[in-house]
């Protein structure tokens, strides 16, 4: 064995004993397929931390664990690793909500007095080149996101005062929330007990919140699942583009996939010339055409016609109303 080998067979043991501490039971296979290494290579790390003195616990049929209560002092993060944290803080700062953004803060203090000087002066020195545009201008947001993860946590029903889009009518409903997703704005996915069915909740669009304190059963459903639901849901019409992501600045583009999801997506499909197919389900084609209409150039439709006829009328109305009288038009 090189040293190179074993300097690669240390950090891997060290990576592994850390995932150990971070998880209840991880499976060889588990381990393997995080490491890219043999099952056999994990056995044999295994029996290397045992020998080590290292209490590792294997359960019948699940897989390995650390005795509960052992803990090694904390490791120290390389720098690259604390300024991946330090863009996470960013993030929290900028996307999230002010209690989120402090816990975020407070985390990173903790992490930059474990660092040595030299990186906590890099750290420092990178920080105003990290910017993440959001709200973080506004001091006293309401700490929504923090109430519905804990409430995701523990399994809590919530009540909620929530602003219709169409209508800007208020509502109270009591939700029993099963994720959380970032698309533009926030967005909660919950049992809603008004409805008795399954809602997509902006946080923007909640007046107030609180936890009731009542307690849920766990549902099995899923983020992923809601969206396949939701795309395979009676009376939506299919949609299919084709989007050319070059005829388009990186920036649009890349908006186009981020607020997909808002408009029925159900899937993508890479094609040989570097464009995608995009396929939809949504129950409404003036809605999606007005959010297609500022990608003209980049964008085909495949199916309805409709659609495309839909586009058509809407381009025109558009010109008719910002070029007056024919002007603009060649």
């Amino acid at each position: 064995m090189t040293d190179n080998d074993e300097t690669t067979r240390l950090a891997r043991l060290v990576a592994l004993l850390t995932l150990l501490q971070t998880k209840r039971t991880l499976t060889a296979s588990e381990l393997a397929r995080r490491f890219s290494v043999s099952t056999r290579t994990i056995y044999r790390d295994i029996r290397t931390l045992e020998q080590a003195g290292v209490p590792v616990v294997t359960v019948e049929g699940k897989g390995y664990t650390l005795l509960d209560g052992y803990r090694l002092p904390p490791v120290m993060f390389t720098s690259e690793e604390a300024i991946a944290l330090l863009t996470a803080e960013k993030l929290a700062a900028g996307l999230t909500d002010t209690y989120t953004a402090q816990r975020t803060g407070a985390a990173m203090d903790k992490l930059r007095a474990a660092l040595r000087r030299a990186d906590r002066d890099k750290l420092e020195t990178i920080a105003p080149h990290i910017q993440v545009l959001g709200s973080s201008d506004q001091p006293d947001r309401p700490n929504t996101y923090q109430q519905l993860v804990t409430a995701i946590t523990q399994q809590q029903v919530v009540r909620l005062h929530y602003s219709a889009a169409d209508t800007g009518e208020s509502t109270v409903r009591d939700i029993e929330p099963i994720g959380l997703y970032l698309s533009q704005q926030w967005h909660t996915v919950a049992y809603c007990r008004l409805r008795q069915s399954f809602r997509n909740f902006r946080l923007d669009r909640i007046q107030q919140l609180s936890l009731t304190g009542e307690v849920f059963a766990a549902r099995p459903e899923t983020l992923q699942q809601y969206w396949a639901d939701t795309a395979n849901r009676a009376g939506r019409e299919k949609v299919v583009i084709q989007f050319q992501p070059s005829a388009v600045l990186p920036e649009p583009a890349q908006r186009l996939h981020d607020t997909k999801l808002q408009y029925g997506w159900a899937s993508d499909r890479q094609l040989p010339d570097g464009s995608v197919e995009m396929t939809f389900f949504i129950g409404s084609l003036p809605y999606i055409a007005a959010w297609l209409l500022p990608y003209a150039g980049a964008v085909t439709v495949l199916e309805p016609p409709a659609l495309q006829q839909e586009l058509c009328e809407l381009a025109q109305k558009a010109h008719t109303f910002f070029c007056p009288s024919g002007q603009g038009m060649t």
